[in-house]
């Protein structure tokens, strides 16, 4: 994908609906507003794809139709298409004069381009068995066209082999990220000693709210290094899970958005566990006011997902209950943090707090002042929603396309934000603490809470005598 695509914004009242009198009627003719494509047959957005003699497509125009595509046909279905068109400008080539040949060549160049940006912005679309063969198909009758020409065969082994490693390395971070689960504690010894002397904690591993902070930057952005644009396309086109026909690129990508979910509920479910696990009241209102100076520093970073993350672990029931506790806690900085992430007007002063961060990352004068991680869900909701308040076809037939332009440009964002690297030193004992130390279950923080302190009124003393008793007769 082009570095710094312009993506402007290009919905407006007629893009879920009307065709405006100027733009066309014509069945799978595209129809062009300011020099871009906003709707058009499936067939004719993909005849705007493959190049000619005298054409290639524009790279942000490659990009959002390669990407939104697959909400429409399948990647293996696109490609043979491609290859059916591609082949019939190739045998009106081969049958012309000699100008014409040298023509073929410059036409075969522009294909193996279009492969070359196919191959490299969307591997995963090649993961199949039925993907990979039509690109060795359409591989094999391009050399065909110029068999003497050794730089073609070399261009396209290459293109295929960068394509193979790219899969591979996808593969491994999966099998890796796999094999780090961090454990729960067994349900059956939640009764007893919450709190043993030689059982680590955070402050115990790091008391330095800011060393913390930056580390959580670094899980952050390696995760979301690993999250791709087709995996966020691929909301707009879930698959049941008991389709027989679920390839496994599928499965990768629905896996990618889920593992990084999972990610946002650890850094919660460890917060509540980090302060209910703790037996002194002296001790957990300084636990607590260290997350709270780990969350201010995330939102000093522009790690707004992290910063949801600390909140929502704090307001858990388990957490919010320690009524004795949190009276001893000085929530000025807290009650500024959950300003930031109030939820009223539709998360009003986050949004406007990432547009900040945003426009500080375009000029930043420093590594530091790049890092932007905005709420993952929040994300996910907005673009889903987009995609849900327009129609992506219009009532002539037209595919939508303003609307896939405006999603893409979203998406462009947050891949720009993931490109960033972390400026912060790794350090190893924290990111190994933050990514593996044991977290309580939902029953387990229920339980440590109401040992740090009782339940004060009647509903609180119901849950905890109902909860007592399943614990102990599952133990």
């Amino acid at each position: 994908m082009p570095q710094k695509p312009i993506f402007p914004s290009m919905l407006g009242s007629s893009c879920s609906g009307h065709v405006q009198p100027d733009m066309g009627e014509r069945c799978g003719d595209p129809v062009y507003q300011d020099g871009n494509v906003i709707s058009g047959s499936l067939e004719g957005l993909i005849e705007r794809l493959v190049p000619s003699v005298d054409y290639y497509p524009d790279r942000t125009y490659i990009f959002t139709f390669l990407l939104s595509s697959r909400v429409f046909m399948n990647p293996h279905e696109l490609l043979a298409k491609v290859g059916q068109m591609c082949i019939k400008q190739k045998q009106q080539l081969e049958m012309g004069t000699d100008a014409d040949k040298s023509r073929l060549k410059a036409f075969v160049a522009k294909i193996i381009q279009l492969l070359k940006e196919w191959t490299e912005n969307f591997p995963c679309d090649f993961q199949d068995e039925k993907s990979m063969k039509e690109l060795k198909d359409i591989a094999h009758r391009i050399t065909q066209c110029d068999e003497e020409n050794a730089t073609v065969k070399k261009t396209i082994s290459q293109m295929i082999q960068n394509l193979l490693l790219n899969l591979s390395a996808r593969s491994q971070y999966q099998e890796i990220r796999d094999r780090i689960r961090p454990s729960l504690p067994d349900k059956g010894t939640i009764m007893k000693n919450k709190a043993q002397s030689s059982q680590k904690d955070i402050l115990s591993v790091c008391s330095d709210p800011c060393i913390v902070a930056q580390q959580l930057a670094h899980i952050e952005l390696e995760r979301l290094a690993n999250i791709y644009p087709e995996d966020l396309m691929m909301i707009f086109c879930p698959v049941e899970p008991l389709d027989k026909h679920k390839c496994r690129s599928d499965i990768t990508k629905t896996y990618n958005l889920e593992a990084y979910d999972n990610w946002f509920n650890r850094i919660s479910t460890l917060v509540a566990t980090e302060i209910c696990r703790v037996a002194k009241k002296k001790q957990r209102t300084r636990v607590i006011e260290f997350f709270i100076d780990v969350a201010r520093e995330c939102f000093n970073i522009g790690n707004f997902n992290s910063l949801m993350g600390i909140i929502s672990g704090m307001n858990l029931s388990p957490v919010a209950r320690l009524r004795k506790t949190w009276s001893k806690v000085k929530t000025a900085k807290f009650d500024m943090l959950e300003h930031h992430m109030d939820p009223s007007s539709n998360f009003g002063n986050y949004r406007t707090a990432l547009q900040g961060a945003a426009q500080r990352s375009q000029t930043a004068n420093s590594s530091r002042e790049k890092v932007v991680i905005p709420v993952f869900n929040l994300f996910i909701k907005d673009i889903f929603f987009l995609h849900k308040l327009h129609s992506s076809h219009l009532p002539n037939g037209h595919i939508n396309f303003k609307k896939f332009w405006e999603i893409t440009r979203q998406i462009n964002d947050f891949m720009t934000w993931k490109q960033v690297e972390c400026p912060f030193e790794k350090d190893k004992k924290v990111l190994n603490y933050l990514l593996t130390a044991p977290i309580y279950t939902e029953e387990a923080l229920f339980v440590a809470s109401f040992e740090s302190e009782g339940p004060e009124n009647h509903m609180e003393r119901d849950s905890w005598k109902a909860l007592r008793t399943t614990l102990l007769n599952r133990a």
